[in-house]
């Protein structure tokens, strides 16, 4: 029977940190793989299903931005960074682009396994996407988006000019149509949950986003309060070319 606490990959150049953190999480009833760069990572993530990578960010060759952009984009699993506490710059560039969390070095192997777990409890918890997405653009109740140019036309076609913060809640909504989320897995799907970030911002995103899509933002259609639970998409939407 195969072991189904979660496996982690630990990426780090140093061996110390890499093999003592992997041995603290092991004792604390986590699986562990470690990889001394981001070449035998991508090997690592290959050979093995791994539910999460605490990555750090200054190695030689790729580094961990790179590897966390890669990692991001192709949906893989939670990152959680490891950064020199001079890193400011890198730190906020990977939460950019969509890290989950960063611990500082040195750090504590207790704050960041309740990190690790934190992570893995809020990730397991999303739900996944109704019908994978084929084409760029995506059409409901009369509104079109197309993804790739992140243009938004409403009905009578005219363009509505949409922030990022905008964007990325409606493509949650879209991916997801009637699903309730909550404001944990909303946060997780468009900000990737950075520690500056609190829950009732999202609540002022769905009132922004509303005020652009619904007929009556008062008295929304499309996008619904669930009470107690969070927000549910209403619509049809449907995935075409033109």
């Amino acid at each position: 029977m195969s072991d189904p606490s979660p496996h982690i990959l630990v990426v780090d150049d140093h061996r110390d940190i890499r093999e003592t953190l992997a041995r603290y999480l092991v004792k604390n009833g986590l699986r562990a793989t470690t990889a001394e760069n981001a070449a035998n990572a991508r090997k690592a993530l290959k050979a093995a299903s791994i539910d999460l990578v605490v990555l750090d960010i200054m190695m030689p060759g790729e580094d961990g931005l790179s590897l966390c952009r890669h990692l991001v984009e192709t949906g893989s699993m939670p990152v959680i960074l490891l950064t020199a506490m001079a890193d400011d710059t890198d730190r906020v560039i990977g939460l950019e682009i969509g890290a989950d969390d960063y611990v500082t070095k040195p750090f504590n192997p207790r704050e960041l396994l309740a990190r690790i777990r934190a992570v893995l409890r809020r990730t397991s918890l999303v739900p996944k996407e109704r019908d994978p997405i084929e084409q760029d653009m995506l059409h409901f109740d009369g509104w079109a988006l197309n993804v790739s140019r992140r243009e938004l036309k409403d009905p009578e076609g005219t363009s509505v000019a949409l922030s990022s913060g905008e964007f990325q809640l409606l493509c949650a909504f879209l991916k997801r149509p009637k699903m309730v989320l909550n404001r944990d897995q909303l946060l997780d799907l468009t900000t990737g949950r950075t520690p500056a970030v609190f829950d009732r911002s999202i609540d002022n995103q769905v009132s922004r986003l509303r005020r652009k899509i619904e007929t009556d933002p008062k008295d929304p259609k499309l996008i619904k309060t669930v009470w107690g639970g969070g927000y549910m998409f209403t619509a049809e939407v449907k995935d075409l070319a033109e």
